[in-house]
Formats: C-alpha cells, structure tokens, sequence
C-alpha cells in the first residue's frame, strides 16, 4: 500500500507536495485541473516496469496502452526539455530482511522509501536518463540502511552505487564503471557481480515491481452493456481499463467467498455484487448464467425494483452498466491490490453516488479467507455526494478519519498546487476551499432576490 507520494516538474506540477496516501485517497479540482495527471504518473510506471524493454528508463504508453503521454516535452512542466522530472514514493509491505553475508548483520524494516530524478541526456535530447535513484528500507520510521545510483559527472552515461549504514565490500580485480540501470528503479546485473555483498539489490528490483504490478486502473468511460458475453474459463487479471473484462471477472470468482468486514458473514462473489447493486438502489437482484451448456455465451439478467420480471443488462438504466465494473474490480483485486478509478459514480444519480461511498468502506474493510484483503482505492472525482457521505460516516465512525485523506487541485494559484482538506473526527473540512463543488449559497441567495423581484413586478402589474 503506497503511504506517500510526491511528484515534480510532471505535466502541470511543478512540485505536487508530499502526498499522504490512505486506504481511501480522493483528488477533487476543476476540468484540467491536473488531478488525473498524478494517476496517470503512476500508471506510466506500471507501464515501464512491465514494458520488455529494460533500458526504456520510461515507457509513455502505445496505441493499447492505460495512458499515452507522448514525447518527454510533452510530458515535462512548461514542456521545457531542460527540467527534470523527480519522485518520491514509499510503501509498506511485510517486513523486509537482508542479511550482510560478510558481516552478519541483519537489517529489516516494514516501509521502503523509493526516490529518483529522470531527464533528456546532455547530448542527446531525444534520450531519456536515470540522473539517480535511491531505496531507503526504515524499520519503524528509522533507517535501517539505503542504496542507490548516482549518475557521474561527465559526457560518457556512467554510475556510481552509493550506500549509507552499509558497506559494499567490492571484489578483487580492476573497478568498472557501471554502464546502465534497469528503467528508473533497477539496479543492473554488474552491481551484483562487481560486489561481494550486493545480492540485496535484486530483492529491492522485486519488491518495486511487485508494487507496481500490484496496480490496477479503471478509467472513467466505461463499456457499453451487451446482450451476450464469451467466455472460455480464462481468469482475467482485472476488469480491463475500460471494463471489457467484466463478466469475466464475475465468472472467474464464482468460487470465491468476501466477507465484509469483521463479524461480517461470508457469501459469494456473485452474491456480495448483486448485494451492493441493491443497497444502491439501483436493482433488485442480478445474475449471471449460461445460455446452454454446449455453449461458451453467458448473459445478464438484471431484476430492477419493483418488478418480478428479469432482463437483459443493456435493458436496465446506463448507470448500471457503468457502475458494475467498478464493483467487480473492487472486490475481484487479489489481496493487497491497489485500485486507481477515475470518476466510479460516473452516471449515478446523487443517491446512488452517496452510496458508493459505503460500498468503498466495505471494500477497504473487506476480507477473504479469514483475511484483511487491504485493498486501497485511488480516486479522482467531481462528486459532492459521494464526500459528504465519507464525512458523515467519519463522525459516525464508522471509518477512522485517518482511513481517508483527500485533496483538493488548485488552479487559481501558479503554478498550481495541490491542497490536502483538512477533515476532523466530526467529519467536518476545515479548510474548504472557495466554490469547491460550485457557488452553492451564491446560487441561493441570487435565486431568492430574483423571486423577491418577480413578485414585485407581478404585484405592480396586477395593481
């Protein structure tokens, strides 16, 4: 679960800030306010770390790819090709433990703090370069030891490994200089032959992209519903970026049971989807079912309230279709997944946004097999209703403020900068930023005085 991110001189971020990141993370702002540049930040890592090419130190996304950014001008702040783009992350994960094969000593820790500057090379503007990069492992926010690459100085691309409460003993025979790294976060293979004790690294190399791949997005325009979907048994990794995935999804986790949260008593997949379809007021009951046992074609049928009859999902209000996907890969994430979702209550009516909300809480607090699942939501959003019920369930308690973080795009400062709301045990933000959701009271009080005027003129023509 990523902690904390910080990102600088990315598309219209000079410098984002440090980012607190919670189970829940909401970005709010205005149309190109720059909120969904910080997902797609993420989402080009991912793309790196499973790109085959090992010396692309970014990959920026192609014709099938989550995000295409383009060429790094495009990319990069103020698109000058002279500033560099820098980041900073740093995630928990089970305690790590390395052990000095030449000392003995053992390091551990629960939390790695990964850092590293990317820019255009001095000579060849059309290349891109790891300028440095740094993991810090910290055991109960104490460093334990750190490791990276720093870039020499000079025309020819060479590197220098740096540690701090390590010693990296060097084998005997001549220095080499290291000529390269893996993407933006490798060490390469040179660091560990050019080195007695420097096996570390590739554990380090496997917890980044074990991160990364733990990484799933869902994008705003979701699929349109059809009447007959195939499927051949195959288990989909995720629901697809745009949901093309799920049915196949819902197919692929009939065996598997969720509880929703502690005390919560276990039920199907299938079961825990149509469940939350109907707390959201959306459907009565929903299922998924052959159309014949010779065949590899399943369909939707949906029951909406008040009905006894059953449908076809394409039948059923467009919110439905739209909504379902993001319900299915909640739930269907392996453990330990995080979910990046842009605008989930895209065509929901308010009541329904302000449900979802409950829907993400029981997600976080969701269970399998006895087990915390620890699933965290990423999410952009322009919806009013589905904050104010994260609030009111704040000062309900029902989830702990600290659970939640949210912030806020603002545009009206340059460069822009990214504000966290404050929100207190009461569920109150203390810190609203002026015309957050629109000019509500302006709207009001300019309806009442426009009321007052027509009555005025209607009492004057009448006399």
């Amino acid at each position: 679960m990523l902690k904390e991110l910080q990102i600088k001189n990315f598309k219209g971020w000079m410098d984002t800030g440090e980012i607190r990141m919670a189970p829940i993370s909401l970005f709010f702002g205005a149309n190109s306010s720059g909120k969904s540049s910080i997902g797609q930040f993420l989402i080009m890592l991912k793309q790196t770390v499973e790109s085959p090419d090992r010396k692309a130190v970014f990959y920026p996304g192609g014709k099938n790819s989550a995000v295409q950014l383009g060429s790094y001008q495009e990319m990069v702040f103020h698109r000058d090709p002279l500033n560099k783009i820098a980041f900073r992350y740093a995630w928990d994960n089970d305690t790590l433990k390395i052990k000095d094969p030449n000392s003995g000593q053992l390091f551990s820790g629960d939390k790695l703090i990964f850092d590293a500057e990317v820019g255009l090379g001095d000579k060849d503007q059309h290349s891109l370069v790891l300028e440095h990069m740094k993991y810090q492992l910290l055991e109960r926010e104490r460093l334990s030891f750190s490791v990276g690459l720093e870039r020499k100085s000079g025309a020819k691309l060479e590197y220098r490994t740096e540690a701090e409460k390590y010693s990296l003993i060097r084998q005997k025979g001549r220095v080499w200089s290291l000529k390269g790294a893996v993407r933006f976060y490798g060490f390469p293979a040179e660091v560990v032959a050019y080195y007695q004790n420097a096996d570390f690294v590739q554990e380090l190399n496997l917890q980044h992209e074990n991160l990364f791949r733990s990484l799933c997005y869902l994008g705003p325009l979701r699929t349109k519903a059809e009447r007959l979907y195939s499927w051949t048994g195959i288990e989909p990794e995720s629901v697809g970026y745009a949901g093309e995935h799920t049915v196949a999804a819902i197919l692929a986790a009939r065996n598997r049971k969720i509880s929703l949260g502690y005390r919560r008593v276990t039920k199907p997949f299938e079961e825990i989807i149509a469940l939350k379809l109907k707390e959201m007021g959306l459907i009565e009951d929903f299922r998924v079912k052959p159309i014949s046992e010779q065949r590899q074609e399943y369909e939707v049928k949906v029951r909406t309230k008040g009905s006894k009859d059953w449908v076809d999902l394409p039948d059923v209000g467009f919110g439905v279709s739209q909504v379902l996907p993001v319900l299915v890969q909640c739930f269907y994430a392996p453990p330990g997944s995080i979910i990046l979702m842009e605008q989930p209550e895209i065509h929901l009516h308010p009541n329904a946004q302000s449900a979802l909300a409950d829907v993400m809480i029981d997600v976080i607090n969701s269970k399998e097999n006895g087990l915390n699942r620890n699933i965290q939501l990423i999410i952009e959003t322009h919806s009013e209703h589905f904050l104010r019920r994260l609030q009111r369930r704040i000062a309900e308690d029902v989830v702990p403020k600290e659970r939640v973080s949210a912030y806020f795009a603002n545009i009206t400062k340059t460069p822009a900068t990214l504000e966290p709301l404050k929100i207190d045990i009461f569920g109150n933000i203390l810190n609203w930023p002026e015309n957050f959701f629109g000019d509500e009271m302006g709207d009001i009080t300019a309806q009442t005085k426009a009321g007052m005027r027509r009555r005025m003129q209607q009492s004057a023509d009448r006399g």
